[in-house]
């Protein structure tokens, strides 16, 4: 199954830094976020999913857990409560950084893998998260954010910062839904 909407272009990872890194990159383009798995690889039996609209945390949500439910469960193979529950905190926290800090959704992509799901979220921001490559420690005393990084640091793995070349950024990371927790 492989997803047909791709927002990204090139393989340029942006460079791991622990302070805010600005890494202009071009021009903007449309603001519609959305997300799109072509006819023939939506779920079981080719079923076709339709566009998608992702405009916020929530409906990021329920298009991931349709993913889940649709193209990732299987005979044999059921993503526990558990990983769902992860692939969820990792959604919200991406896309609300990107409505928060990165500009607004430029697109958001769901794929499942046989280990669990990648997601890319889009924006418009050329800016790094500071602590997007960091060890995933919670920071040392309540200070009302700076947990979210951590978390998906702690829940998701091949995490990737690449430039859009219409100016903004994608984030990857792979949600596991299958093996020991």
């Amino acid at each position: 199954m492989k997803h047909v909407e791709h927002h990204t272009g090139g393989d340029d990872i942006l460079s791991r830094t622990a302070k805010e890194t600005d890494v202009r990159a071009g021009t903007r383009v449309s603001r519609a976020g959305s997300s799109r798995i072509a006819a023939g690889e939506g779920g079981p039996g080719g079923k076709t999913r339709a566009r998608v609209a992702v405009t916020s945390a929530a409906s990021a949500r329920d298009h991931a857990r349709s993913v889940v439910r649709e193209s990732w469960d299987a005979p044999g193979r059921r993503a526990s409560e558990e990983a769902v529950i992860d692939l969820l905190l990792v959604v919200s926290e991406l896309v609300t950084n990107a409505i928060r800090h990165g500009g607004g959704i430029a697109g958001f992509e769901v794929d499942p893998t046989p280990e669990g799901l990648r997601l890319r979220v889009h924006d418009y921001s050329d800016v790094v998260p500071a602590d997007a490559h960091g060890p995933g420690t919670l920071p040392p005393v309540h200070v009302g954010n700076g947990y979210g990084w951590p978390l998906v640091i702690r829940l998701a793995r091949d995490i990737a910062i690449e430039r859009r070349p219409e100016g903004g950024k994608t984030i990857s990371a792979l949600v596991p839904l299958a093996g020991p927790r």
